[in-house]
């Protein structure tokens, strides 16, 4: 490790535009983007449900069911989780079922986006019915394009279209560099779920 000094003059100058609704991406191969995605949430939900902006979250491939940590935490502080899917697509006993799911979920969180009434929507693991072909791109796209000026819209998985990312006004690759499940290590209860 190479010992650096710290800066003393600002690295850069405050930005004089407009403040607006972002388009934010967490993609790549490495561990952390719904992780990223849900401290965003959390900020989000802290800041801005005292001043009755709301924030909601989708999960695509998480089944409505689910009790992970994230949704227990969220469901006691008031901030909505909701899956819409059936689980990962090695799971799925029909993937015409989950395809469906998709295309249901999609209608309600593109309502979420262009109803203005949140702050920000993040679309958890949308990439996945993208890449699969579940849902329209197209549709996607333009609803990004359209939503009002002051909603956040964040979204993760892997292998983002460059459509989206094109489109986007941040956007974040997480790199594998290592993880212990590739050594044998099994998932561990409240680091994957």
């Amino acid at each position: 490790m190479q010992i650096e000094s710290p800066p003393t003059d600002k690295r850069y100058d405050k930005p004089e535009g407009e403040r607006r609704g972002l388009v934010i991406v967490h993609t790549g191969d490495g561990k952390g983007k719904s992780t990223a995605a849900f401290g965003l949430a959390l900020r989000a939900f802290g800041r801005t449900h005292v001043h009755g902006k709301l924030v909601k979250i989708f999960q695509f491939m998480k089944v409505p069911s689910a009790r992970f940590g994230e949704h227990r935490i969220f469901e006691q502080l008031g901030l909505p989780i909701e899956g819409l899917g059936d689980g990962f697509s090695w799971k799925s006993q029909d993937l015409e079922h989950s395809a469906q799911l998709a295309r249901d979920g999609w209608l309600k969180a593109r309502a979420a986006i262009l109803g203005g009434e949140y702050f920000m929507v993040t679309l958890d693991e949308l990439t996945y019915p993208l890449i699969y072909g579940w849902l329209p791109l197209d549709d996607v796209l333009q609803t990004l394009r359209e939503r009002p000026r002051h909603v956040h819209v964040v979204i993760t998985g892997r292998r983002c279209p460059p459509e989206i990312i094109e489109l986007a006004d941040t956007v974040t690759e997480m790199t594998l560099v290592k993880h212990a499940f590739k050594a044998g290590i099994p998932a561990q209860r409240g680091i994957e779920d």
